[in-house]
């Protein structure tokens, strides 16, 4: 069963996304919030595997609820609005999709069933997407990075820079919190102070004291430490 939680401050919205839900077999309601705080409440009390969630509410909104959690512990997310320019924040809160009020059934459809992939994987275990696009300040405006075209990830106290193939974002994040939003098939941890996409890493050399070095595309050398070779077995 998928573990659902409604939040919008409008009663008729929640009652709304209700009746469709119940035509889910698969699906199990089980809780209503109306406000913001008690989202953020009920989050951390029922644990629920999916969450939609309004954009628009009074003193505590969508995106805020999903930044008081934190991207790396909010559930996987739905967002519901009725504002398209909601849509680019919703990227950088583990949205994992985005539906425009008023919708309808076919279109509600649609978000259950790629939550249904999002959420299980073969074995019917609950497993996490990988987010593929990340939301970074760019000067006083805001840019998509796609995943993929992250070369590596490197920490600078609470942020995280990422080397792209177009340059450097600097963004407000753990290491933990990136492997999260990442795809652990592609994005490795070689090092407490860097993660890496295995797409880019061209060959790696022996080092000292144990240690190894990764060379990247782009001609960066980066350390495998001894607690993480794990990470790279089986690369060639």
């Amino acid at each position: 069963m998928i573990r659902v939680l409604v939040v919008d401050d409008e009663t008729s919205a929640r009652r709304r996304l209700l009746q469709f839900l119940a035509r889910e077999a698969d699906v199990q309601v089980v809780g209503e919030s109306c406000n913001g705080q008690q989202a953020c409440d009920d989050i951390a009390r029922l644990k629920p595997d999916l969450v939609f969630l309004d954009v628009e509410m009074p003193e505590l909104g969508g995106l805020q609820v999903a930044e008081r959690i934190g991207a790396a512990h909010m559930p996987a997310t739905i967002f519901a609005t009725a504002y398209e320019q909601y849509a680019l924040g919703a990227f950088n809160a583990n949205a994992m999709d985005y539906l425009v009020k008023p919708f309808d059934e076919q279109r509600f459809g649609a978000a259950m069933a790629k939550a249904r992939r999002w959420l299980l994987g073969d074995t019917g275990a609950p497993a996490k997407c990988a987010q593929e696009r990340i939301l970074v300040r760019n000067g006083e405006s805001q840019l998509l990075v796609k995943a993929a075209d992250i070369l590596y990830i490197s920490a600078e106290g609470n942020y995280v820079r990422l080397h792209t193939l177009d340059g450097e974002h600097l963004l407000r994040e753990r290491m933990a919190g990136m492997l999260e939003r990442l795809d652990g098939a592609l994005f490795r941890r070689i090092h407490r102070s860097h993660i890496v996409n295995l797409d880019y890493v061209k060959k790696l050399l022996p080092w000292f004291g144990g240690d190894s070095l990764v060379m990247m595309a782009d001609g960066s050398r980066l350390t495998l430490s001894r607690n993480h070779r794990e990470a790279m077995r089986g690369f060639t």
